[in-house]
């Protein structure tokens, strides 16, 4: 190791002392028009004709090319929408450098308004992130911003649409780099595909991002609008399964002067089935399940950027989601003459649901006269409501076939409101070295109402009211440094939190209150202009949610119920990263290794009721697992194999040694004992896109997908596996785009388990994942403005004014 260490070093020595006697070609590429800077525009480097390298710009439109032969050299710069530049280079021994001002002009022939959108998807790794710009591959994968994010290497979907990076479901799920008080798994339903530009995989944020969600970040970067007159653009979308699903979505926006107004709005509504079956073996019974879920929401959002002048900006907006959903829970259970007294039951659940969020933002955004020296401000106010009603009728079957009734409901009413105010400072303090501040207040009040008509069921009392009530202040300060070769950045969040729950107005409380320290640090070596090293640190925490902690019926089978445990203790988290990017001609290919150090793993658990033995009764909770360590490698590529036919492979594994109480049942002295398990739980996820090309408007793609066996702690999860397939036309000067999508063909898809713990049981989940998707996206509008470049609260880039959120 030592000799490798070594041998690096000593060709980073060399590296430098021959890059003295090399050329640097370098620059900036912006808009001719409005002056601002262009991001991924492709910069190729030829001599006599012949491709030498390349690279796409950086988000402030910069490229340089280093250690250079002296020689003559032919620069084109190209960019969708723009007319391509051109230039010759002459590097000797009197000029070894060359720097360029770039502006590109757009073509007279613009298509107005349209979202340009590349065949495939190709993915970068960055200081801090892996950025996959959505093509039409992506677009074409579903409706929805659900529907896309299993296609995405290390995201995994499960079926009630909760997230998971890397394995685990402790991610932050940002869109533009801001929290919402929406749930993600509500949220990414009412996003349609084709308003998406960028997704972002930030899985070690440094100490400049929010510290929460172990897995790190997922950041949503919408399509933003910013053309003069009125414009805009529609999508629409039917899901064929049991039955139709509908999505829709319009974007609006419309510029006048130094005013720029936005608006969108957008629907998804649907009837969803799901099935379930879940058999005890050591008492036979067997439990079905029969689920359907009637939702429609609805997400709308206004606002307006106001361009004081070239330095200052000022941006309002709101947006409000509308949802309610109605569902049924029928349950069956035969216990096969098991039970002396019970023969069969049967119980049909219905829970009326609706929720309505309004967010209101403002911010303001100064511009020194100095490039990239920004000044940011912003305040953000959220206001959630939702209520809950859920009726319970049960009938029992004994083995006489004597019939017994017995009914309840729950009326559940949450409020919760989030105030957030940021300040974010960015000075450049020379061309190598930037300093970055910033602080953050951040308030949550949430209340929770609770009645139940019938008490003996499982709750003492028959009302209850429950707060959680957190208090975070959070200051930053990071710097950095580029070299030639080599570039670092460390920085460290000191952050106060505190934290009271209160049930029943005194009857259970649970306080916490500390100050912690959050550090991080980036190594990155640039082996050539091809091959990049990166090495990472941070500390990161997940804190228990409203949901995990409320000691509230969530829900209720007639062998299952769900509540919260709100002793829950946060759970820290310190990971390494060592990532590896290799560009070449055709494509690209990323791989990287990660370790985790866990401590207070924050699992969902499953154990008997102890009020109730004489069913077996089993109750589903949240608590901490003892100290965990996780470590994994991830590996994808980009490969175009010719002008039509494209892959993009990835691989992603994890292993976590976890350690926790569980408990088993033993049926000689029938009683349910606590046993402390070790188990490393492996899990390996495989997915392949592949694009082909008819021509400039057909095109198809093939997508698989693998997820191998996990052994968790308390159950044991089986393999899924598909296979999608799909096509998208293009039409009207590629105003106007046509797709189709077959999802899972075969019909594979499926969530199995068994298990020892508590009770031998094994057990099966179906939805309905074969269906077709038919999707329509039309463009309309004019050509560019200035308009706000917002600050990005989870990313630190900036992104033009408008968008869906």
């Amino acid at each position: 190791m030592k000799i490798k260490l070594f041998v690096l070093f000593f060709i980073g020595i060399v590296n430098g002392l021959l890059a003295q006697n090399g050329g640097t070609i370098s620059g900036t590429v912006t808009e001719k028009n409005s002056k601002f800077p262009i991001s991924y525009a492709t910069v190729a480097l030829k001599e006599n004709g012949k491709l030498i390298t390349s690279m796409v710009t950086t988000d402030n439109g910069g490229f340089t090319f280093k250690n250079l032969a002296l020689k003559n050299y032919q620069i084109e710069v190209q960019y969708i929408g723009f007319k391509n530049f051109v230039s010759i280079v002459d590097l000797n021994a009197s000029k070894t450098s060359e720097n360029f001002k770039i502006e590109l002009e757009e073509v007279a022939t613009e298509l107005k308004g349209v979202n340009i959108i590349a065949e495939r998807s190709p993915m970068e790794q960055k200081l801090d992130r892996k950025v996959i710009t959505v093509g039409k591959d992506l677009t074409t994968a579903g409706a929805t911003a659900s529907d896309i994010m299993s296609n995405i290497p290390s995201v995994n979907v499960d079926q009630d649409g909760k997230i998971s990076l890397r394995g685990n479901e402790n991610v932050r799920v940002m869109i533009d780099g801001r929290i919402t008080n929406i749930d993600p798994s509500q949220l990414l339903k009412q996003i349609p595909s084709t308003s998406i530009k960028k997704i972002e995989l930030i899985t070690n944020p440094s100490a400049k991002y929010n510290p929460e969600g172990m897995s790190g970040i997922i950041n949503v970067i919408l399509h933003k609008n910013a053309n003069n007159g009125f414009n805009g653009s529609y999508s629409g979308g039917i899901t064929f399964g049991e039955t139709a699903k509908f999505n829709q979505s319009l974007d609006l926006n419309y510029k006048v002067n130094k005013v720029n107004f936005f608006g969108n709005f957008g629907n998804n509504s649907g009837l969803n089935h799901n099935t379930g079956k879940i058999t005890r073996l050591d008492a036979p019974n067997t439990q079905m399940l029969d689920i359907y879920n009637d939702n429609d929401s609805f997400l709308y959002k206004v606002g307006m950027d106001y361009l004081i002048d070239d330095f200052n900006t000022l941006s309002f907006y709101t947006h409000q989601n509308k949802y309610s959903g109605t569902g049924t829970v029928d349950t069956a259970i035969d216990y096969f003459n098991s039970d002396p007294n019970v023969a069969s039951l049967f119980q049909n659940s219905l829970y009326d649901s609706e929720n309505n969020t309004g967010t209101y933002n403002l911010a303001y955004k100064h511009l020194f006269k100095k490039e990239g020296h920004t000044l940011d401000v912003e305040g953000n106010y959220s206001d959630s409501k939702e209520t809950q009603v859920a009726f319970f009728d049960t009938d029992v079957t004994d083995i006489n076939n004597s019939t017994s009734n017995s009914s309840y409901h729950d009326n559940n009413k949450n409020e919760r409101k989030l105030s957030t105010f940021n300040i974010d400072y960015v000075n450049p303090l020379n061309e190598k070295t930037t300093l970055e501040a910033g602080a953050e207040a951040r308030i949550t009040r949430s209340n929770n109402d609770y009645f139940t008509e019938n008490p003996t069921v499982a709750i003492e009392n028959r009302t209850s009211t429950y707060t959680y009530d957190v208090d975070i202040y959070s200051a930053y300060v990071t710097f950095g440094q580029k070299f030639e070769k080599l570039s670092y950045q460390v920085g460290g969040r000191f952050e106060s939190y505190k934290v009271a729950t209160n049930l029943n107005e005194g009857q259970e409380r649970f306080d916490d209150d500390y100050i912690t320290l959050y550090p991080s640090a980036y190594l990155t070596y640039n082996l050539n202009e091809k091959n990049t090293l990166q090495l990472s640190y941070s500390r990161r925490v997940d804190r228990p949610s409203l949901e995990q902690t409320k000691p509230i019926r969530e829900f209720s089978t007639p062998l299952v119920t769900s509540y919260g445990n709100p002793e829950l203790r946060p759970q820290f988290t310190n990971s390494v990263e060592l990532n590896y990017t290799r560009n070449f001609e055709k494509g690209t290919f990323t791989t990287g290794v990660y370790f985790r150090n866990i401590n207070d793993q924050i699992s969902r658990v499953l154990y008997p009721d102890v009020n109730d033995q004489t069913n077996k009764k089993q109750i589903l909770t949240y608590t901490n697992f003892d100290q965990n360590t996780a470590y994994g490698f991830e590996i994808s590529a980009n490969y175009k194999i010719t002008k039509w036919w494209d892959v993009q492979p990835s691989v992603d594994f994890a292993s976590i040694n976890q350690e926790g109480i569980v408990f088993q049942y033993n049926p000689v002295s029938q009683e349910n004992n606590p046993l402390n398990r070790k188990v490393t739980m492996s899990s390996l996820n495989a997915r392949l896109n592949s694009n082909l090309k008819a021509n400039k408007r057909l095109s198809f793609l093939i997508f698989g997908f693998y997820r191998s066996p996990v052994d968790e702690i308390q159950n044991h999860r089986k393999e899924m596996y598909k296979i999608d397939a799909g096509a998208r036309y293009t039409l009207l000067d590629n105003k106007m785009s046509l797709s189709v999508r077959f999802n899972d063909i075969f019909d594979t898809m499926r969530f199995a388990f068994d298990t020892e713990y508590p009770y031998p049981q094994s057990g099966q989940f179906n939805w309905e994942n074969q269906t077709v998707y038919l999707g329509l996206n039309y463009n309309f509008g004019g050509g560019k403005n200035k308009s706000l470049q917002r600050k990005q609260r989870e990313d630190n880039t900036n992104k033009g004014g408008g968008g869906m959120f």
